[in-house]
């Protein structure tokens, strides 16, 4: 155990209400790829960066391209939880964890076990026909080869994950902020917060500890109690929880 995780694992000890805060570096190590790392090969295959395909104009007026990038990028199969999806659900089965914030929309917190998780950017499992509302499982999406269109009404589906333009949910909003602002421990982990209106939710955020686990700085360090720049995965299988 390193001299960092020690100090994390003295302030989780003391702790009795933890958030977390996650991002997306949380499930790139259970091989869910950071769709805004954009390798080199990336504009030989894509006309538009990520946050464009990914916004709400482009996939009203392109929903093929945006349902060919979601199949490359969003839509993986096979993954599992790791080290850290598993040890913030333990710390909640054992009441020190009052909520999981996420911004991610993989569902690998629920799969591990954790209950209270309030998605920002919304879940991939759930999708809806924008015409009749009726519900398809995720499934029925990775199994099109196109764009998918109700087997109801015949208009097009489209997954309930907040896009760019859109807005949060304020039921999701109101409980974010109230877990946060009655903690007395936030971990922010595996995000740069650099994604609003999401990474303001912090700011609500008065406890005693602020730990980040982070490969690379974020615009919260010099509040932070704790920096923590190791693998996430590999700072949470070292706690003793």
């Amino acid at each position: 155990m390193t001299e960092a995780v020690q100090k994390l694992q003295a302030l989780v000890d003391r702790s009795r209400r933890i958030v977390f805060f996650g991002g997306a570096g949380v499930s790139t190590e259970s091989g869910i790829p950071d769709f805004r790392s954009t390798g080199g090969l990336y504009h030989q295959e894509w006309a538009y960066p990520p946050e464009t395909i990914l916004s709400h104009s482009f996939f009203m007026r392109n929903p093929a391209e945006f349902y060919r990038f979601c199949r490359a990028k969003l839509y993986v199969t096979g993954v599992k939880p790791n080290a850290a999806h598993y040890a913030l659900a333990k710390l909640e089965e054992r009441g020190r964890l009052t909520a999981v914030v996420t911004q991610n929309i993989d569902g690998l917190h629920q799969a591990a076990g954790s209950r209270n998780v309030l998605e920002l950017h919304g879940s991939v499992y759930r999708n809806h026909c924008m015409k009749c509302g009726q519900s398809y499982p995720y499934e029925f999406m990775t199994a099109c080869k196109d764009v998918p269109v109700c087997t109801t009404c015949g208009g097009i589906i489209k997954p309930d994950v907040v896009l760019y333009e859109e807005s949060l949910d304020n039921r999701v909003i109101t409980e974010s902020v109230r877990n946060i602002a009655g903690a007395d421990m936030l971990i922010i982990g595996g995000t740069s917060l650099v994604v609003y209106p999401a990474a303001g939710l912090v700011n609500y955020f008065n406890g005693d500890s602020l730990v980040i686990i982070n490969k690379s700085p974020t615009g919260e360090d010099r509040r932070a109690t704790l920096l923590i720049t190791e693998p996430i995965g590999e700072v949470f299988a070292a706690l003793k929880i």
